[in-house]
């Protein structure tokens, strides 16, 4: 071990996800339960710069493992990306009695993260992020819920779609990365999937789709749209224009975020947390967690950083398959 640890802190940066929560309670109890002290920062690396740090107890992270969003707060900090900031926000973990510091958030977060590991201060990344667009993981805190909320939103909207017989255009989040879309598009029987990573803004191929699909007796005709591709509403009038079905477009936006998590999302969530805590009681720093074939894993930042995540061939092949 380089150092002893005595003192961690934890911190959720970036955009919040369902489990987040639960992830901060189990590194809270699991720091104490190994017999170390815990602080909890406010509003991710803008706090940490402004000193916005608390001491936690057991009794901080009672009844939040059910509750959405995160009760440190979480905000991004663009500062944090200049050398001058990573060394202050450093120097203020060395007066606080930081040694080390559990991350939450999404590769953007990571990135603070290894800054500070460059800086002596013991740094281990968990994937929160509903996007699942973490290459090393299979799994990232806040998807499943996310997924859930997004699916059973657009049950509803599919269900005005035949009464209306309308094609709906729906847009779900995932900001550059098409799984929410995805998993959304085969869960809920979409006949369109339009993704970051496949789409090739073939606008009239969609078009011909829906004609030949109304010729077949379909009366409604769903198409799920990753944030990626975005400009729904535009595209909605343009489709109408060229088929002559009444079209509407649906964004779900930040409702997606929220929630109360799912037992997957609290399950994975407090795994990892108390996983992060006992590798960097290891002596590892500038690390990640994930999980990787069954098993939670950890991986160097920077090859975390490197790696690329595409979508899955034979799951694109059967969301097209099932559109028939």
């Amino acid at each position: 071990m380089s150092k002893e640890i005595k003192t961690i802190a934890v911190l959720t940066s970036g955009g919040d996800a369902p489990g987040m929560n639960a992830a901060i309670r189990a590194v809270v109890r699991t720091a104490i339960y190994r017999g170390l002290k815990v602080k909890g920062i406010k509003k991710g690396y803008n706090g940490l710069l402004n000193e916005d740090i608390i001491d936690m107890e057991p009794r901080h992270v009672s009844d939040i493992i059910q509750r959405g969003g995160t009760v440190l707060g979480t905000a991004r900090c663009l500062e944090f990306k200049k050398p001058e900031y990573q060394e202050r926000g450093a120097e203020i973990c060395r007066q606080h009695g930081i040694d080390g510091i559990v991350v939450i958030g999404g590769d953007g977060s990571y990135r603070g993260a290894q800054a500070l590991a460059r800086l002596g201060i013991n740094t281990v990344g968990i994937p929160g992020t509903i996007d699942l667009d973490i290459a090393c993981t299979e799994y990232t805190i806040g998807f499943d819920t996310a997924v859930n909320t997004a699916m059973e939103a657009i049950d509803k909207v599919k269900d005005t779609s035949s009464s209306h017989e309308r094609c709906s255009i729906i847009e779900v989040m995932g900001r550059h990365a098409g799984y929410i879309a995805l998993w959304c598009g085969i869960a809920n029987g979409a006949e369109d999937i339009l993704l970051p990573e496949k789409y090739e803004y073939n606008e009239q191929e969609i078009i011909n789709h829906i004609i030949a699909s109304r010729k077949r007796g379909k009366i409604h005709h769903l198409i799920i749209n990753a944030e990626g591709i975005g400009h729904s509403t535009s595209m909605a009038r343009r489709i109408e224009a060229a088929t002559g079905l009444e079209t509407r477009a649906t964004i779900l936006g930040y409702m997606q975020r929220g929630g109360s998590p799912t037992a997957r999302d609290r399950y994975y969530a407090s795994v990892m947390g108390a996983y992060a805590v006992d590798i960097m009681l290891e002596g590892k720093s500038n690390r990640v967690v994930g999980y990787r074939n069954g098993k939670i894993r950890d991986f160097d930042i920077e090859e975390a950083l490197m790696m690329q995540k595409g979508i899955d061939e034979y799951q694109y092949e059967v969301a097209k398959m099932l559109t028939i």
